[in-house]
């Protein structure tokens, strides 16, 4: 027998606002964060456009001493999760803290430490490296730094599983609730990968749009997409045992209800052509969560805006969902934020809990025309309507799939959940 989990907090860093708050008014808004890039002169690039997270200040989320031992994607991942604490009223002074766990992953860490450093290499020698250079770069910083900022002293977890880990991540989390591990964990992901290499790199890669038009760049599932658009930010849940979080009042948003994975072992970027890979990861998602396929209305997909993964995810929720496929209302996220990375599953985890609390699901935006076998529902509008269950997918290089399911919170239901 499992332990029913549920999420109690969470917090947002992202392109097109800070705060849970913001991030969803602009959900709601249909707001898109892209513009020319900013941070590095971009001008002798293929991209020229990303989705940069805007008026961030680190004081106001931890003291100048500790902002100048992080790199952004730390910053990010404590910025969010101390919202996500205080979202969660979680009182570290009344709680075990070796039963309150943190999994925090970054996919790529800090390339910025490495491209600085690496410069000073070159030009003052091996004897001007920061001594801090290895810790301020290694991914999985932002779970040491968030467990040091909030005193998190239970298992800790840095999944590194390119673009599914920040699904990972809070699947990791929501399995060792199940099983008693620990009670509550802060979970999820953080990115900040804009940076000469990294838009130098995946734009070898032709991963990225080379668009100049900012309403017009990332366009998920849509007959002109031409790859994605590189995103920024951190999503942070706080997932916590059902009797932990009854026994001291917390607010409950959503349930975890399955987590499903899975690995193509096709090929180190492109997923398995026929979809069977996510598929699986999609199915094992709802039997661990005793959902019927044709019970779903709703996936938010990985849907990244590049030709390749736009037709195989399709192609994996056809083969997963049968002729229920075409009732599904499907949407991507990314449309709005461009591609985060290591961050993109907990932000959009985010967004399917905020869809089952207020029955909104956003348009997919810039979608007009699809192509003849991407013919399901991809949201060309918003939608309101109730959300009893929402399934949120992501698929990283490697072949790695996560899917996540998660559902209204129904207090009826009896306690225990047998494994399935």
């Amino acid at each position: 027998m499992s332990r029913r989990v549920v999420v109690t907090g969470m917090g947002a860093v992202t392109p097109i606002g800070i705060g849970i708050k913001a991030f969803w008014d602009g959900i709601r808004q249909g707001k898109c964060g892209f513009a020319p890039i900013t941070k590095f002169d971009a001008s002798e690039y293929r991209c020229k456009l990303a989705a940069e997270v805007k008026e961030f200040q680190s004081e106001n989320y931890m003291d100048k001493k500790a902002a100048r031992r992080m790199e952004a994607f730390c910053q990010y991942a404590v910025a969010a999760a101390g919202e996500a604490i205080q979202d969660a009223a979680l009182d570290m002074e009344q709680e075990d803290a070796y039963r309150i766990g943190c999994f925090v992953g970054s996919g790529v860490g800090s390339l910025q430490a490495m491209e600085r450093e690496h410069t000073r290499l070159l030009e003052k020698g091996p004897g001007r490296v920061n001594p801090l250079f290895v810790p301020l770069m290694i991914s999985n910083m932002a779970a040491g730094n968030v467990s040091i900022a909030y005193g998190l002293k239970g298992k800790s977890l840095n999944a590194v599983t390119a673009c599914a880990t920040g699904t990972n991540s809070i699947g990791e989390a929501f399995r060792a609730i199940q099983y008693g591990e620990i009670d509550v964990c802060v979970a999820g992901g953080t990115e900040s990968a804009v940076t000469p290499l990294g838009i130098a790199g995946f734009a070898a890669l032709t991963a990225l749009s080379n668009s100049t038009d900012p309403n017009r760049c990332s366009l998920p599932f849509d007959r002109d997409r031409s790859g994605f658009v590189m995103g920024e930010g951190a999503g942070i849940v706080v997932l916590e045992e059902l009797e932990h979080a009854k026994s001291r009042g917390a607010h409950i948003y959503a349930e975890v209800l399955g987590y499903g994975c899975s690995s193509d072992a096709w090929h180190i970027t492109s997923p398995a052509e026929d979809g069977s890979g996510a598929a699986r990861a999609m199915l094992g998602a709802l039997a661990d969560g005793g959902v019927q396929p044709e019970e779903l209305t709703y996936i938010n997909a990985h849907g990244t805006g590049t030709k390749h993964n736009d037709l195989v995810e399709t192609r994996a929720i056809k083969l997963a969902f049968g002729a229920h496929a075409a009732a599904l209302r499907i949407n991507s996220t990314k449309s709005l934020i461009g591609h985060l990375l290591g961050a993109a599953g907990a932000v959009e985890l985010i967004v399917c809990v905020k869809a089952i609390q207020e029955g909104f699901l956003h348009k997919t935006a810039g979608l007009q025309e699809t192509e003849e076998e991407m013919n399901l529902n991809y949201c060309r509008e918003s939608y309101e309507e109730e959300v009893p269950y929402a399934l949120s997918n992501s698929l990283g290089f490697g072949g790695h799939n996560a899917s996540i399911l998660i559902g209204r919170y129904n207090p009826s239901v009896s306690q225990e959940r047998k494994m399935r």
